[in-house]
């Protein structure tokens, strides 16, 4: 059963946020376009995935799997035990991290950032598809794009490996949150050409001693390095 293949909440609201985008909302039943995403029947989720796969989408990224990575595991666990009101994650990418968030956080406001067009029309379609929690931004992080303390949580999941200017985007994030910046990292070199630093904890200390934070804690997941940073008073 197609309910089964897909994780229907993201997969249509994929759908519909592509549809607008692609100037195809015609193609639609308006009751079916607008509808909230728990009031779709089984119907029109399927009329929906199937109009997506006609159009060519790619919806693999929203196939249902009982398998959540371990730094992602990691994350939401930590996240559990604090009060915050609002998250941005930067470089969500397919979304590894950030459905399983939305899922576990429905209430909590998210900004996400990329700098990549196909990603940020992916994220973006699910936000004008019907997650309206979620808002999308093509931004950089070097550039600060949210003013000072305007988010509870900022999250750096497999991305400062990739910045040429590590310490600027670290004091982009620590100047953005009132109170955790969590970053997840490689532990160990690897034959990807795009991670261009290895950060140690030692590295990442100094990093962050340089932005004022000293309340640091680590910790690691299999093949990566997890780490806390206190940035409120």
């Amino acid at each position: 059963m197609i309910q089964e293949k897909y994780n229907m909440k993201y997969a249509v609201a994929a759908v519909r946020g592509y549809m607008k985008r692609m100037g195809k909302a015609e193609e639609m039943d308006t009751a079916i376009l607008n509808k909230p995403l728990c009031e779709l029947t089984d119907g029109e989720q399927q009329e929906l995935i199937a109009l997506g796969e006609k159009a060519g989408m790619k919806l693999y990224h929203f196939k249902n799997s009982d398998r959540q990575l371990p730094r992602v595991s990691k994350v939401l666990g930590f996240l559990k035990g604090v009060c915050f009101d609002s998250l941005l994650d930067v470089g969500s990418g397919r979304g590894a991290f950030l459905m399983p968030f939305l899922d576990e956080f429905p209430y909590v406001q998210v900004r996400s950032i990329d700098i990549l067009e196909k990603r940020i029309d992916l994220l973006s379609d699910l936000s004008n598809g019907g997650i309206d929690q979620l808002s999308v931004k093509s931004a950089d992080l070097c550039d600060q794009p949210y003013s000072d303390k305007s988010v509870d949580v900022v999250t750096l999941l497999e991305v400062l490996e990739h910045i040429p200017d590590v310490e600027k985007a670290i004091r982009s994030a620590v100047n953005m949150a009132r109170k955790y910046v969590v970053v997840t990292v490689p532990s160990k070199e690897d034959d990807n050409p795009e991670h261009i630093h290895l950060l140690t904890k030692e590295k990442l200390t100094a990093y962050f001693s340089a932005c004022g934070v000293k309340k640091l804690s680590f910790d690691g997941v299999p093949g990566h390095l997890f780490m806390i940073a206190k940035v409120e008073d």
